[in-house]
């Protein structure tokens, strides 16, 4: 399985689609709420949301959905990254519910090499999210810093990380 890629292995013009979906559970959306201290009713009171608001139901909330869609297009963009520099824009365009499915697909918008470092680049991409009958939900544009294969060769290759194993005597 790939894990990003490398500046070279973008091609402006390119779209990844992101594989597996997500289905948002109430449980998702109020453990995000609560991390993240949003206690705002819209999100966990449902009798706040039936009675008070023109969707008649909770909403989950938009912030879940951008991390959500951010993860999903780790192993397609981000996931040799040395940094995410900038979120660009951000829009929450339509309403997500509990039960509802999330797809996300990553165009990549331009390219250019780093100004200050010849072993990296800047890609700069779209991320779009849909539920699952092609609603848009989200749509977010970031830049972000990607090694060169040079940089990737220069330490040790993919994963210079990860330890060996041994073998284990019988």
């Amino acid at each position: 399985m790939q894990f990003g890629r490398t500046y070279e292995e973008f091609e402006v013009g390119a779209t990844y689609k992101h594989w597996p979906g997500k289905t948002v559970t109430e449980y998702d959306d109020h453990l995000f709420c609560l991390l993240t201290m949003n206690h705002h009713p819209l999100h966990m009171d449902v009798n706040y949301a039936e009675n008070t608001t023109d969707f008649g139901k909770n909403v989950v909330v938009g912030n879940y959905i951008y991390s959500l869609l951010l993860g999903m297009s780790v192993p397609d963009i981000s996931g040799k990254a040395i940094a995410n520099l900038e979120i660009e824009s951000l829009k929450h365009v339509a309403p997500t519910f509990h039960g509802d499915t999330i797809y996300g697909e990553t165009t990549v918008l331009d390219k250019w090499p780093s100004k200050s470092k010849n072993d990296r680049g800047i890609v700069y991409v779209e991320t779009k999210g849909y539920k699952q009958d092609g609603t848009l939900v989200c749509t977010f544009r970031r830049k972000v810093m990607v090694p060169t294969e040079t940089y990737i060769k220069e330490r040790g290759g993919e994963q210079p990380g990860r330890p060996e194993l041994k073998q284990q005597e019988k």
